[in-house]
């Protein structure tokens, strides 16, 4: 066996050692460690920010946004509705997306002026007080959150259609309202599914 072919092979036994200990270290160890750290300090959000009823049920995730419809798609009075959602049939955690739709596009125009037109009704309110989350989607199509104003405006529709008085839908919603982050960062926001969870609850 000449020089050359004893170096080839050695070069090869080397980057195969250096292939497997780094498998190793990298591919099992730090995916071990950081699962082991998540699993430790942050166990909610390791293992999704799931949101559980009164009776234990996973009913949701804190991160996606959900539905709150009947059968036949008409939005349940009874909860605080989300914005709209582009991901698949409505927050399809599968099908993440928005509409790509331009802010000229015609047919982004008008499924506003519908929705606008639609959650005024619903809301027994002027079309002149939906805010724009109310109408457009997130990039994501999965947002859980709404603004504080379209939260707002649903309150009377809510507390009428649960039996319960103004205050105590507001009460619910002040304690869900999030500031920005950081105090600076974003805007204020109100998760949907975990305001809605806390008002099944409070009738339980």
């Amino acid at each position: 066996m000449n020089t050359a072919t004893r170096s080839t092979g050695r070069s090869l036994w080397v980057a195969t050692r250096a292939l497997l200990l780094f498998t190793v270290v990298l591919g099992i160890g730090y995916t071990l460690l950081i699962t082991a750290v998540g699993q430790l300090a942050f166990p909610a959000q390791a293992n999704g920010s799931l949101v559980r009823n009164a009776e234990g049920e996973v009913v949701g995730s804190s991160l996606i946004g959900q539905n709150f419809t009947a059968a036949d798609g008409e939005p349940l009075p009874e909860y605080f509705q989300p914005r709209p959602s582009a991901a698949g049939d409505g927050y399809d955690g599968g099908a993440s997306s928005g509409s790509n739709w331009g802010p000229e596009n015609e047919d982004l125009i008008a499924a506003i002026e519908e929705r606008k037109a639609q959650i005024a009704e619903f809301n027994g309110v002027s079309p002149d007080e939906i805010p724009a989350d109310a109408v457009t989607a997130s990039s994501s199509g999965l947002d859980p959150h709404i603004s504080p104003q379209y939260a707002q405006l649903q309150v009377q529709r809510v507390s009428d259609a649960r039996g319960l008085t103004v205050d105590q839908v507001q009460g619910i919603l002040d304690e869900h309202a999030q500031g920005r982050d950081l105090g600076y960062l974003g805007e204020p926001t109100v998760n949907v599914v975990e305001l809605n969870l806390a008002l099944d609850q409070l009738e339980d």
